[in-house]
């Protein structure tokens, strides 16, 4: 067997069935003695051959992704006798590649994070494009990466496909999201090379690196004396840029007149300071407090401390409201002594009511009655003076509690009231001599 080996060039559109090769005898003298004959994968159909000449042609166009090679077999007999005149023996058909695939990125688009700050030339990720022409074979398959939409906030490396950043200190802050578009082109990127592209979307994820600012130096904040001790009384809020935990903070008092008066707290999912009332106000006695209020950081990222410091602070004054208070009474209960038997009008004793405001309001009193009591005492609504209404038998009462209210001149409900015990004197003494009056409960 005289042969070399047998090419034939994948997607063949030409009119003509294609030359493959030529099987050849070197007991073939050139007489048409010798018959060639060809058996195998697509002997026939693909492949058909002059049986004199031994010349091989391709019928059809052939794709070497599909299949790279045929397997065929080559007979030499003596036309007139059958008889072989070469030992059958195997040989193979390549299809040779042209570059007719283009590359493929069979994994995008890709949805990737990278933290902010981070350094020049830190990867993002590496992309694979694939190329379905021969890689043994010329340039075809030989793949080079180029950025087309991204710069100049990332690079990509040519041969191995590596994103890169490509800008030092990129503030998620500024811009969080970024649209990279990397192109693949064969025949090692030269003109007339088919490409392919895909699409990576870049997130840079959040690290903590602004501190909490308050947007104002100085605020104010209007609190009524009446408020609760143990009542939240306002809100105070420090803006951080960050998100997550790179966002969380703690509130503190730090000093001011008011620390001992006010406490503040920390709300987690608000990010607000919360603060509370830890003494009772009274407006008369002070009317305003200032508190020094302190916002920090509660995650720190020691990479960036020459950004900070992560803390902020702030001045709040807080004006204590003037409420209008019911008057007070000098006691809680008062005892008062008179004789049975004592005339009409008899005074039993004065109490005494002041307005606690700064107006220093006059004062009225009266007598809570119910509907079914009798009305033994009656007071100067002006002065508080008590004096009997009827004669009083000891032996038939010796002990009287009245309430006695008392409120503003002008004001429209009446302060908590005073407690009255009256007792008749006579038969009973003083408490060291009996018979005794009964003790006061």
């Amino acid at each position: 067997w005289v042969w070399n080996q047998f090419f034939v060039l994948e997607e063949h559109m030409g009119p003509d069935p294609q030359y493959v090769g030529k099987l050849h005898s070197n007991s073939d003298k050139g007489d048409g003695s010798v018959k060639y004959i060809l058996t195998g994968e697509g002997a026939g159909t693909i492949f058909i051959i002059d049986d004199t000449t031994g010349d091989i042609h391709s019928t059809k166009s052939l794709d070497r992704e599909q299949k790279t090679h045929y397997v065929l077999h080559a007979q030499a007999i003596d036309r007139r006798t059958n008889k072989p005149l070469e030992p059958e023996s195997e040989f193979i058909i390549k299809v040779q590649d042209i570059n007719d695939n283009a590359p493929k990125f069979t994994d995008g688009p890709y949805i990737v994070t990278v933290p902010e700050m981070s350094d020049l030339g830190t990867s993002v990720l590496q992309v694979t494009a694939t190329d379905a022409d021969d890689p043994t074979y010329g340039n075809s398959a030989r793949v080079v990466y180029s950025i087309l939409q991204g710069q100049p906030y990332f690079s990509v490396d040519p041969k191995t496909g590596v994103i890169r950043t490509a800008l030092h200190n990129m503030d998620r802050e500024a811009r969080e999201h970024y649209s990279v578009v990397i192109q693949a082109k064969d025949m090692a990127g030269q003109v007339g090379g088919l490409s392919g592209s895909t699409t990576v979307n870049i997130t840079l994820t959040d690290v903590n690196d602004n501190p909490p600012r308050f947007p104002q130096k100085h605020y104010q904040l209007y609190v009524p004396e009446s408020a609760q001790v143990g009542s939240a009384v306002g809100k105070i809020k420090a803006n951080d840029a960050d998100t997550g935990s790179n966002a969380d903070m703690t509130y503190s008092i730090i000093n001011g007149d008011g620390v001992g008066i006010f406490s503040i707290s920390t709300d987690k999912d608000t990010r607000e300071g919360i603060l509370s009332l830890k003494k009772p106000l009274n407006y008369e006695k002070k009317k305003s407090y200032t508190l020094n209020i302190e916002g920090a950081n509660t995650h720190l990222d020691f990479r960036f401390s020459h950004l900070g410091p992560f803390k902020d602070a702030t001045m709040l004054k807080i004006i204590v409201g003037d409420v209008d208070e019911p008057p007070l009474f000098s006691m809680p209960s008062y005892v008062m002594e008179v004789y049975e038997n004592a005339k009409v009008g008899t005074v039993v004793g004065t109490v005494l009511a002041q307005d606690p405001d700064s107006a220093n309001s006059l004062v009225r009193y009266f007598i809570n009655y119910s509907v079914e009591e009798d009305r033994f005492f009656n007071i100067d609504a002006n002065t508080g003076t008590i004096k009997t209404s009827k004669v009083l038998d000891r032996e038939e009462t010796p002990w009287y509690n009245i309430t006695v209210g008392a409120s503003e001149n002008a004001a429209a409900a009446p302060s908590p009231s005073g407690f009255v015990r009256a007792r008749e004197m006579g038969v009973c003494g003083p408490a060291t001599q009996k018979p005794f009056c009964p003790p006061l409960a």
